[in-house]
């Protein structure tokens, strides 16, 4: 029922903490849930932080041991993290670039959370957008794979732990996504509870009951602009013109950080609009969105903190911008592509809104990999796809 995603009180909405820890969310505008979510990364992040400082916490303790078990000459004594201020320093520098890209405050968000969209726009966003979701955590186990043991790491004997570190975090969050855990030998599920895993695919199909969408129209080809973000997120996270750093922060601080603040986004307008045209939407029907919120707060935090561990040089902190813009730019893209496909409008693209230079790109690796990636597309998977192969590409570079 709609009463559970949200209720009045002295004819003000609020949203129940189990739908979203921010219960004045449909009183904000989309500004304000930005600088929420900015804030509260950060406040996230000085925990974590001091936690490492603290000499008798889990993590003082992994990275001290790490750290006493080589030279004083061994470059891990010099990672970010256990540096006093520097880990904290290049946090607010890479989150401040993340969250101040124009690709969180994209009109199709906006829209969406004024309320500015139909039952039926809603349901043509929620097939196109389907597609992102059923692919985009196959780039994380991409990434995962980019961490092994012949990488090349100059930690010495510590090489295979750090990489390990590495693949525990990323390992996290493909878990998250697939809806499974980690089990001792003797719990370990049977593989019919293992294979009915409730993933985020399964969660979105819940949206589809709730909209009334049946099974046979769930499942689409792709847009171009989504199948442009599918693929760069492939390319940059497990293509070898991209460097296991890139891949890292592609799939880490480019795509975590501004989920919960999206996700808010949508998910406050898919409440406003059932409350206002009387949507028979609960808070499972919306799982999928909520799930987003709450995971990947936790998710962003984990990254970083394993990112800063392969962060060297002002020229690693510049590759880590410049992957995190790739990635902004093609899901900047991919709104703007779904922008017109469900509104029947058009809205400025990133090349037309005066884009900062900090956020254009560098190189043009993604241009020539993503276009010799569009030809091994699928014909039936794309929606024309013989226009698709040469039409533009979402980038704008320096």
């Amino acid at each position: 029922m709609t009463a559970d995603l949200v209720r009045f009180e002295n004819g003000r909405p609020v949203v129940p903490a189990a739908v979203h820890p921010m219960a004045n969310l449909l009183e904000m505008d989309a500004e304000q849930v930005l600088a929420a979510f900015r804030d509260s990364q950060r406040a996230d992040f000085s925990v974590i932080i001091a936690e490492i400082g603290e000499p008798g916490s889990d993590l003082h303790r992994i990275f001290a041991s790490l750290r006493d078990r080589v030279p004083a000459d061994n470059p891990f004594h010099r990672v970010a993290v256990l540096r006093p201020g520097a880990l904290e320093s290049m946090f607010l520098d890479l989150h401040d670039h993340v969250m101040g890209h124009p690709v969180w405050r994209h009109p199709f968000f906006v829209r969406v959370f004024e309320g500015r969209i139909d039952l039926d726009r809603i349901k043509r966003f929620g097939t196109s957008y389907f597609n992102q979701i059923k692919n985009t955590r196959q780039c994380v186990a991409l990434a995962i794979g980019r961490f092994h043991g012949l990488m090349d790491l100059p930690y010495g004997e510590l090489n295979e732990r750090v990489s390990e570190i590495t693949q525990i975090s990323l390992a996290q969050l493909v878990a998250d996504e697939y809806g499974v855990g980690s089990h001792a030998v003797e719990d370990y599920p049977g593989l019919g509870l293992l294979f009915g895993a409730r993933t985020h695919i399964v969660m979105y199909r819940q949206l589809f009951d709730g909209l009334g969408i049946p099974p046979a129209l769930q499942d689409e080809p792709m847009q171009w602009a989504v199948a442009d973000n599918v693929l760069t997120q492939r390319l940059v996270a497990g293509h070898p013109a991209f460097t296991p750093l890139e891949a890292l922060s592609s799939v880490g601080l480019g795509m975590e950080w501004g989920v919960p603040e999206f996700f808010s986004l949508l998910l406050g307008g898919l409440i406003r609009v059932a409350a206002r045209d009387k949507l028979p939407l609960t808070p499972k029907d919306l799982e999928v969105f909520i799930a987003h919120v709450r995971y990947d707060v936790l998710h962003a935090v984990s990254v970083m903190l394993v990112t800063s561990l392969h962060m060297r040089d002002d020229g690693d902190l510049a590759a880590v911008k410049n992957a995190c813009n790739t990635l902004m730019a093609s899901r900047y893209g991919m709104m703007t592509g779904l922008y017109a496909h469900v509104f029947g409008e058009t809205c400025p693209a990133l090349a037309d809104i005066g884009l900062e230079s900090r956020y254009r790109l560098t190189d043009r690796r993604i241009e020539t990999v993503l276009a010799e990636a569009r030809k091994g597309v699928a014909a039936e998977r794309v929606v024309d796809a013989a226009g698709y192969t040469d039409s533009a590409m979402p980038f704008v570079f320096r």
